[in-house]
C-alpha cells in the first residue's frame, strides 16, 4: 500500500513538472509572438518621433508597474544581490534592450539587408553556448534536430526558397559586425534572465528591474543624440499617439516581457531561445494582414516548420516527463 502512495505521489510530481515545461515552452512563445505586434504600433509613433525617443517614453510609463512592483518585492533582494545579480540585470536591460536594438538599427542603416537578417539566425547558437558555459544546462535529447528546423524556418521566413544574393564582401563589412553583436547581446539576455530566476528572484520583479535601469541609459542617449522633440498635430492626433504610446508600453511591452519571464521560469533556456522565433513569424504575418506585404510560399512554409518544431519540443518534454510515472513499483 505504501509503494502504491509512493509511486502516486511521484507520478503527480512528475505531471506537475510536466505541465511548468510544456507551459513554459508556450508562454515564452506566446510573449514573443506579442513583440510581433509592435510594428502595429510604432509606424504611427515614427511619424513624430525618433526611436529612442519612444523607447524612453515606453519606459517612463512602464515605470507606472515597475516601481510598485519593486517597492512590493524589494525585501526579496535582501542578500542576493551579488554582483553576479546586478550585472546580469545590467546585461539584460542595457544590452539586450537598448545596446543591441541600437545596434540592429545601425546594422540595417548602413549594410546589406540580406547580410544582416542572415547573421541574425546565429542568434540561438550564442544563447545555447552561453547556458552550456553558465548555467551548465545539458542539451537534450535531440535538440540538433530541433535546432537545424528552427533555423531552417527562420530563413524560409526570410528569405523564400530562394538563396540571398551575397558576396564575401557583404558579410566583411562594420554592419555585419553589429548583426552579429546584436545577436549576442539578445541570445545572452535570454540566458541572463534564465540565470536570475535561478537565483529565486520573482519574474515580476525581474520585468520590473529590466525596465527601471534601462531609464538612466536611455535617458543619457536622447541627451548625447540632442533630438528636438516635435509633437505636431490637432488635439485628435495627440490623442491617438497617447494611446497607441500606452498600448505600445503595456502590450508588446509589459504583457510580453512577464509572460517571456513567467514562461522562462521553468524553461531551459537552450529550448527557450527557439521559442523566441515564433516572434518573427508572427512579424511576417502581421507585415500580410495588416500592411499588405504579400506572404509567400516561402514564407508561410517558414512560419509552419517554426510552430511545428514548438510543438515537437513540447510533446518531447510531455515523453521524458510521463515514461517513469508508467514504471511499476518494485
Amino acid at each position: 500500500m505504501e509503494n502504491v502512495f509512493d509511486l502516486r505521489t511521484k507520478s503527480l510530481k512528475w505531471k506537475t513538472a510536466l505541465g511548468r515545461e510544456v507551459s513554459g515552452i508556450w508562454y515564452v512563445a506566446l510573449g514573443a509572438t506579442l513583440w510581433g505586434l509592435d510594428p502595429l504600433f510604432r509606424i504611427l509613433l515614427l511619424k513624430s518621433f525618433t526611436s529612442a525617443q519612444i523607447v524612453f517614453i515606453e519606459h517612463l510609463l512602464l515605470a507606472c508597474y515597475a516601481v510598485p512592483v519593486f517597492l512590493k518585492y524589494r525585501r526579496t533582494l535582501i542578500g542576493k544581490l551579488t554582483l553576479g545579480v546586478i550585472g546580469a540585470l545590467l546585461f539584460i536591460s542595457w544590452g539586450g534592450s537598448a545596446i543591441a536594438t541600437m545596434l540592429f538599427t545601425s546594422a540595417f542603416a548602413y549594410g546589406n539587408a540580406n547580410a544582416v537578417l542572415l547573421l541574425q539566425k546565429l542568434q540561438p547558437l550564442f544563447a545555447i553556448i552561453l547556458a552550456r558555459a553558465l548555467l551548465k544546462e545539458a542539451l537534450p535529447s535531440r535538440f540538433f534536430a530541433y535546432i537545424l528546423l528552427a533555423l531552417m524556418g527562420t530563413y524560409l521566413l526570410t528569405f523564400g526558397f530562394s538563396a540571398p544574393s551575397l558576396g564575401l564582401h557583404d558579410l566583411a563589412t562594420q554592419s555585419c559586425l553589429f548583426s552579429i553583436l546584436a545577436a549576442v547581446l539578445w541570445g545572452g539576455s535570454t540566458v541572463m534572465g534564465k540565470y536570475l530566476l535561478q537565483k529565486d528572484l520573482s519574474f515580476h520583479l525581474v520585468t520590473s528591474l529590466r525596465f527601471l535601469f534601462a531609464i538612466p541609459l536611455l535617458g543619457a542617449v536622447l541627451y548625447t543624440a540632442g533630438d528636438a522633440w516635435q509633437v505636431q498635430g490637432s488635439g485628435s492626433a495627440i490623442a491617438l499617439m497617447a494611446v497607441n504610446l500606452l498600448f505600445q508600453a503595456f502590450f508588446p511591452g509589459l504583457l510580453s516581457m512577464l509572460l517571456y519571464y513567467k514562461g522562462l521560469s521553468s524553461t531551459k533556456a537552450v529550448y527557450a531561445t527557439l521559442a523566441e522565433l515564433s516572434f518573427p513569424a508572427v512579424g511576417v504575418l502581421i507585415n500580410w494582414l495588416a500592411f499588405d506585404q504579400a506572404l509567400t510560399l516561402g514564407q508561410l512554409a517558414g512560419f509552419l516548420l517554426i510552430y511545428t518544431t514548438l510543438l515537437l519540443m513540447s510533446r518531447a518534454g510531455s515523453s521524458r516527463q510521463t515514461e517513469p510515472a508508467a514504471r511499476p513499483a518494485a
